[in-house]
């Protein structure tokens, strides 16, 4: 597939009035900078099941499908909202969910990104602050991070119980942009592969939100959910800046 790299809900970039240094990377993790080859869909068949659902039932499919497209969200809400006025129940499940996914990367199913980590670095070494944020609990990022030994890659990572909100809110965004200091969130790039990344990066205002392809979904439900720019994986991200960040690094 042939992917123009710019377009999508705010027309050509930059836009006028906004500021034409990007600061800080704010990049989600799973689809984005790794990959799980379906740990996600395991871990939530096994948290289903724990919470009463029948295995291989109509119910459970129908679940698993809502849980896909829910992609990008914090795990937690998205059990709140299956199991609406059931609160007992959506913790259950995303406590076993947590503990499933936990136990299938410690036996190494985690892996980056191809390019992912040094399209990151390219982004430090152009200036930017690099924060990476997760739709996962503390535990869950931290052990994601330490199994592709990523604990000091980043500025910061951040989760939703950091912030108050996950996505589609712009709660993890504009805790980054206090913790690290920023004077304007006009000067943050948001990169994501789900809908709720692209969502969240608009409602902060960050100044350039960029989808790719590596993830859950599509170039065209990205650009339906207004991403400025979309590119096949995170590695074409140092393409797409590098006439927009303007620092000697970038630019060599």
């Amino acid at each position: 597939m042939t992917v123009n790299p710019v377009g999508g809900g705010r027309d050509t970039l930059p836009v006028p009035g906004r500021p034409a240094r990007l600061r800080l990377a704010v990049v989600d993790m799973s689809g984005t900078t790794v990959t799980d080859g379906g740990l996600i869909e395991e871990a939530l068949r096994r948290a289903f099941c724990a919470a009463g659902e029948e295995p291989g039932s109509a119910r459970l499919a129908s679940m698993m499908d809502y849980a896909h497209n829910a992609m990008g969200l914090s795990k937690l809400s998205v059990f709140q909202q299956l199991y609406e006025g059931r609160p007992g129940q959506a913790r259950q499940a995303n406590a076993v969910f947590e503990q499933a996914y936990d136990e299938l990367v410690d036996r190494g199913g985690v892996q980056a990104i191809p390019g992912a980590q040094s399209a990151m670095q390219w982004l430090r070494d152009a200036g930017l602050k690099l924060c990476l944020v997760t739709g996962f609990g503390r535990h869950t990022q931290n052990t994601i991070l330490e199994s592709l030994g990523w604990m000091g890659l980043a500025d910061l990572s951040l989760c939703p119980e950091d912030a108050g909100r996950g996505r589609p809110w712009p709660d993890m965004i504009l805790t980054a942009v206090l913790a690290l200091d920023l004077g304007d969130v006009r000067e943050v790039l948001v990169v994501g592969d789900t809908t709720a990344d692209i969502q969240s990066g608009l409602r902060a205002g960050a100044g350039l939100v960029a989808g790719v392809l590596t993830g859950a979904h599509s170039e065209f439900a990205l650009r339906a959910a207004g991403a400025d720019a979309v590119v096949p994986s995170i590695r074409d991200i140092p393409t797409l800046l590098r006439e927009r960040v303007q620092t000697p690094a970038a630019l060599n």
